[in-house]
């Protein structure tokens, strides 16, 4: 299995189901690094006041939100720690709605989820309640220091967590301003005929291998050339990895006819809070996740 970049649990009712995330994309783009042509050593970004031109040191850079047009009230490091949520390393499961209600615009990044210390029967059976039902999970979920809305839905045998954006973030169709020839088109029969022919004549079959981006196709191309022409040019570089831990959760699949007395208990779906949940045993496993930045 691919490399998990998240381990915790998926968290329903009393239920605990054990999962390990993966990321279900990769990025494939070309990473243009900054060198300098003078020594080849990597570039990186200064740190520059926008107004004398001056380059800032460290200790003397606070954090600001502006709250008027040119007033910022600062904040300590402290207080920015102190307002990210905690991570409960926890797929917490706040309601089910059908899977046709979610908009296609709140859609963001999948990942696909792995049973993980012998949870394969609980996975496999929330895997099938919501197939059987039509129902996806509208979940919260805490990656990276920040709170995420999420939908847990099946995907043949597995799970995927589809990381959703908050309706905060999702604009409108007003914002087009279409006009009555759009939402309200005279459309004669026989374009419509003809549209449908010409789409029915160019219809095939969903064929990924055949998707490239020929950017990248065509800048590897001329790397590669360069490459076996022997013109490379020699650049120290360190990636560095970050420690992360993970949880140590339990599967109590017994927990399902306590979950389903205590549904006089459910939780605030307006405030998407969990029930309480039996107290974790053992210790953290840390889980590695390397990341490198890109420049263009």
């Amino acid at each position: 299995m691919a490399r998990a970049i998240w381990k915790g649990a998926i968290s329903f009712g009393l239920v605990h189901i054990p999962v390990a995330l993966v990321s279900a994309t990769s990025s494939q783009g070309v990473d243009f690094d900054w060198l300098d042509k003078r020594s080849m050593d990597p570039v990186g970004y200064k740190r520059v006041n926008k107004v004398t031109g001056k380059e800032v040191t460290k200790e003397n850079i606070v954090k600001g939100v502006q709250y008027q047009k040119g007033q910022y009230v600062l904040l300590s490091e402290e207080e920015i720690r102190s307002a990210h949520p905690k991570s409960t390393q926890t797929i917490d499961i706040f309601s089910f709605v059908d899977s046709e209600k979610i908009p296609l615009q709140n859609i963001d990044t999948p990942y696909f989820l792995a049973p993980d210390k012998r949870g394969g029967k609980v996975y496999a059976l929330l895997r099938e309640t919501l197939v059987k039902s039509n129902k996806v999970a509208l979940a919260h979920v805490v990656l990276h220091t920040r709170q995420h809305l999420a939908a847990l839905m099946p995907l043949e045998s597995a799970l995927v967590l589809v990381m959703l954006r908050w309706p905060a973030e999702v604009r409108e169709l007003d914002v087009l301003e279409l006009g009555d020839e759009v939402t309200h088109p005279t459309l004669a029969k026989g374009e419509l005929e003809m549209a449908k022919r010409l789409v029915e004549d160019m219809s095939a079959d969903w064929t990924p291998q055949e998707y490239r981006d020929s950017f990248e196709d065509k800048i590897m191309e001329l790397v590669e050339k360069k490459a076996n022409e022997g013109r490379l040019e020699a650049v120290e570089t360190d990636p560095g990895e970050e420690q992360r831990k993970s949880a140590d959760v339990i599967d109590l699949t017994e927990l399902l006819k306590r979950s389903l007395g205590s549904k006089g208990k459910a939780p605030d779906k307006s405030s998407g809070k969990a029930p309480a949940k039996p107290a974790k045993t053992g210790k953290s496993a840390p889980a590695k996740k390397a990341t490198k930045a890109s420049r263009g």
